[in-house]
């Protein structure tokens, strides 16, 4: 195959330079155009790091072509609105949609298939009601100086450093016009979260970003001084993420600018580690005995904690810890492991780590079982999209959900799978200025409150369908799952309270 190629490539050249003795200058226009080919053709001979451009040379590279706009070929001519992954055609348009505040209807019927194992539906009532105002919940325990109003459905955490700034400043701007909250995620708080006056929950994560000492241990005066910010409503610790439980990471010193070096309180140009737990504690007791530290520095706002659910006897202790020392956390947020990040090891994000609902519905049965629920609030994250999304969590025992993927979509996100490569092409998870400069955040904070505010009304709109007054009304029976072909069960027999009394519940 080389021979050929290369006897070709001498055969080409020799015969445009007969042609070329005729006609002059068509003969250095081919050569020209052929010249860059052959190069790269005798390179490919050359080479030994690809088998396939050695054997095949020049005509090789159209694998490499062809593989690299792969994801595109898939999404944009080979998809099904229903057979996209991580999430289909059809829920990123209801998205959008929502997003631009345009036509939400779909027509001619359901595209899914409801005899199928999977499907899932809520009871309706022939008596349908009307619910005023919006649907929010007041987190805040009783040792809880400044509780929280928030809405039932709020921004997950996004680090500034995955996103770009006017990715952070869409987002925080859109829940300045929604009225809902914006998780800063654990690389702190920039003036992007600032700017616009969204409320913020500020999440400190193992490196301490922005509450740091010089060695990476917790700094009290700059938690203290952050924490006073009047934009910042809710403390949020994170124990561990959904798409990389029990995983720190490393921000490389070439990505630690000035700017972000000052936002996590670090020095510029150095490797800045995120180590996989945390160095204020070690045990239930001093992870509870931290929270009340950081409620009290921070003046009594809301404190609590985010995890992925690992092993459900360390989670059981946290709950008899809380019951035992009487401190409350004002609030638990249950991370799914299929919850996103922009870059995970592939072990981590398919095989560790519990999912959303089997770890919520155990966390909720734990927190009943101690008596703690009724002080604590319960938040789920994770594959949030819909209003039926969240009427389901809500069903399973939560009292609010956080979205960010969703939030995503609503900056204009098309699913490129591009957030690790630094080089998203809607502007959104890259600090390349002249990709970031292609996100409009005035368009896009618009579209972000507007997503939130037509999912909340289709919640409000499931709600009054199934004759309700309000979320707490919601529980797992109501929820229905096709298991098999002639088999249906609903929520409270797939994932039943264990342990727990009706009263403990009702209480």
């Amino acid at each position: 195959m080389r021979t050929v190629f290369i006897l070709g490539g001498i055969v080409i050249i020799a015969g445009f330079a007969t042609l070329g003795y005729f006609v002059h200058q068509s003969f250095w226009w081919a050569l020209g155009i052929l010249s860059p080919l052959l190069f790269m053709g005798f390179y490919d001979i050359i080479q030994n790091k690809h088998t396939i451009r050695k054997n095949y040379p020049l005509v090789g590279r159209l694998r490499y072509l062809l593989e690299s706009i792969r994801p595109e070929i898939s999404q944009y001519f080979i998809e099904s609105d229903l057979s996209g992954r991580p999430f289909n055609r059809r829920d990123r348009s209801i998205v959008y949609q929502r997003a631009k505040a345009v036509r939400q209807t779909v027509p001619f019927g359901t595209q899914l298939d409801t005899t199928e194992p999977g499907y899932e539906w809520v009871t309706h009532s022939l008596f349908t009601t009307h619910i005023e105002g919006d649907l929010r919940v007041k987190v805040g325990s009783s040792q809880c100086k400044q509780p929280y109003d928030c809405s039932i459905m709020n921004i997950s955490a996004m680090s500034y450093g995955s996103l770009s700034k006017n990715a952070v400043l869409a987002l925080n701007g859109g829940a300045k016009l929604g009225n809902f909250a914006h998780n800063t995620g654990e690389g702190g708080i920039s003036q992007y979260h600032k700017e616009l006056g969204g409320d913020l929950i500020w999440q400190i994560g193992t490196g301490y970003f922005g509450c740091r000492n010089n060695d990476g241990t917790f700094s009290r005066e700059l938690f203290q001084k952050n924490a006073s910010i009047p934009n910042v409503k809710m403390i949020e610790l994170k124990l561990s993420q959904g798409a990389k439980p029990g995983h720190g990471g490393i921000l490389p010193g070439k990505k630690n600018t000035p700017e972000i070096a000052a936002i996590r309180n670090v020095t510029p140009g150095t490797d800045v580690l995120s180590p996989p737990r945390h160095s204020a504690f070690n045990d239930s007791k001093g992870l509870l005995e931290f929270i009340q530290d950081l409620r009290e520095l921070c003046g009594g706002k809301p404190t609590g904690f985010k995890l992925c659910m690992g092993k459900k006897s360390e989670f059981e202790d946290i709950c008899k810890q809380i019951k035992n020392t009487g401190v409350y956390p004002d609030f638990i947020v249950i991370d799914g492991t299929e919850g996103g990040t922009g870059a995970a090891p592939l072990e981590f994000s398919d095989r560790i780590g519990m999912p959303l609902y089997d770890a919520l519905a155990f966390a909720y049965e734990c927190m009943v079982k101690y008596d703690i629920k009724k002080e604590i609030k319960l938040i789920a994250s994770g594959r949030v999209m819909t209003g039926f999304d969240v009427v389901k969590l809500l069903a399973m025992g939560a009292d609010g959900v956080n979205s960010a993927r969703a939030m995503m979509f609503a900056l204009g996100c098309i699913q490129a799978l591009a957030c690790d490569s630094g080089k998203c092409p809607t502007g959104i998870a890259t600090q390349q200025k002249p990709l970031m400069n292609g996100l409009d955040v005035d368009d896009k904070k618009v579209r972000v409150g507007n997503y939130h505010t037509n999912t909340i009304k289709a919640v409000k709109e499931i709600l009054e369908a199934c004759g309700l007054h309000n979320t707490d009304e919601l529980d797992r029976s109501m929820i229905f799952r096709r298991v098999e072909e002639n088999k249906v069960m609903t929520f409270d027999e797939i994932y039943p309270l264990k342990n727990v009394s009706a009263d403990s519940v009702l209480n």
